[in-house]
């Protein structure tokens, strides 16, 4: 089996092919991610805290619009093994009109509630302040990004995955040389702290959209859909598709909700706590961009070669992935403990908050590879096979029955919040174990257009 992983030069080059572009497309998402933390963290303490809650909500609807493209990109991968445009194209126009509509509720919960969610979090009255001004801003943003995942996620289902890297390196720029210029009030610019940096977003994530669009609508593109597309997608179609999603998408919301509920169990520590898991969870979304981009190479690849009814040859690529999870997960991990010191001089913070954020990462670094190989199990193998709801059920059980209530138990006896990351991250092990049997018994493979084709 190792010999077969290093010797199969035609599985390299495909996962290469995709691994690459999302993973450098993830680099630079988390790099912005990085500087903006850091710009922010010259604000102060309160800044971190305040921009870390207000984007709980959009990490929220971000992971269920992750959770409705995920699904869609199953039969997408699936229909483009089998070179059916027409079925990718319905498919897509199902992503987009389902991501509008959660867009439009989160917007208005936002609008018309922010205070009340902001307070579920803190009662610090400037952390509140600062908080409210941020989201205002950075919800107008959410339609768009909608559109935006949806067609990110379909390029890289129809092995097109170099469109939203590229889109996304531009905008990345875009927005981390706006957040110089507004929140720090450069070049006669006013000096806009946490609204400049919602206000970049909102910019850069606009142009975003408008890139993609242009590029696709230019030329005879795979997924340049028409209204046509979206008034011939059948009733059955969507039944289909929705049956199959369904699961996927309360997966990624309720492991979403479960991620908010550890940022709540942690803000219970104090508003130092939340800076800490802040800045932490920042960097590992840094060092996790080469283990989600195995993870969509390999839900790819794997949903291809089921949907063109090589079942054999997916089998044997979920067991490739895996051990490279593994492996890669490893070396990552002790990369991003050796760096620690060298990361965080980049931020100018107090020494008991430098302190937290070291023994969090050291957590995180020994994890590493645990959390890599969970990644690919359940975005890449599960998935790309259509087994959703084992996939929930084993998301949800490790997380609502494991993490969240280890996280409130830390909290409520009062423990180091380097001790309650650690006690969460115990669900990892359990996902670990009760993943690897599931992918030995094979029960995850299901050629799902197969039902649509009939």
């Amino acid at each position: 089996m190792i010999n077969s992983i290093f010797k199969d030069n035609k599985f390299y080059k495909n996962m290469l092919l995709l691994a690459i572009p999302i993973a450098l497309q993830n680099l630079i998402t988390s790099s912005l991610n990085m500087i903006d933390t850091v710009m922010i963290g010259k604000l102060g303490e309160n800044q971190i805290a305040s921009v870390g809650i207000a984007n709980q909500v959009f990490f929220l609807y971000v992971i269920i619009i992750f959770g409705i493209n995920s699904g869609a990109s199953m039969f997408i991968s699936q229909f483009w093994g089998k070179k059916d445009i027409d079925n990718i194209r319905k498919t897509l126009s199902i992503s987009i009109m389902s991501g509008l509509i959660l867009s439009l509720i989160f917007l208005t919960l936002v609008l018309f509630g922010s205070d009340i969610i902001i307070n579920i979090f803190t009662k610090d009255k400037e952390v509140v302040d600062f908080a409210r001004r941020y989201l205002k801003i950075v919800c107008i943003s959410y339609p768009i990004t909608a559109i935006s995942f949806a067609y990110g996620f379909s390029s890289r289902s129809i092995n097109r995955a170099m469109l939203p890297m590229i889109v996304s390196a531009i905008c990345i720029f875009i927005n981390a040389s706006l957040n110089y210029v507004l929140i720090f009030g450069k070049f006669g610019f006013s000096q806009m702290g946490v609204a400049g940096a919602a206000l970049a977003t909102l910019i850069s994530r606009t142009i975003e959209m408008a890139i993609i669009l242009a590029y696709v609508y230019k030329k005879d593109h795979p997924l340049k859909i028409s209204i046509d597309d979206f008034k011939s997608v059948s009733i059955n179609f969507i039944k289909t598709v929705l049956k199959k999603s369904a699961p996927v998408i309360l997966n990624d919301a309720f492991w979403a909700l479960g991620m908010v509920m550890y940022s709540i169990a942690y803000a219970k520590v104090g508003t130092r706590a939340i800076a800490a898991t802040q800045i932490s969870n920042t960097i590992q979304n840094f060092f996790m961009v080469v283990s989600m981009g195995l993870a969509n190479a390999c839900a790819v690849m794997l949903g291809n070669e089921i949907g063109a009814n090589n079942e054999d040859t997916a089998v044997e690529y979920s067991k490739k992935f895996s051990i490279l999870g593994f492996a890669v997960g490893g070396l990552v991990g002790l990369i991003l403990y050796l760096l620690i010191p060298l990361i965080l001089s980049m931020f100018n913070i107090s020494t008991d908050l430098y302190k937290d954020v070291v023994k969090i990462l050291t957590v995180l670094s020994v994890f590493m590879s645990l959390k890599t190989y969970n990644v690919i199990l359940i975005v890449g193998i599960l998935r790309s096979g259509g087994d959703n709801k084992f996939s929930l059920y084993l998301e949800m059980g490790s997380v609502w029955l494991i993490g969240v209530p280890l996280a409130f138990l830390g909290a409520f006896l009062k423990y180091p919040i380097y001790v309650i990351v650690f006690l969460v991250y115990c669900e990892e092990i359990v996902k670990g174990i009760i993943g690897f049997f599931r992918v030995a018994s094979k029960k995850w493979v299901n050629n799902i257009v197969a039902q649509i084709l009939k």
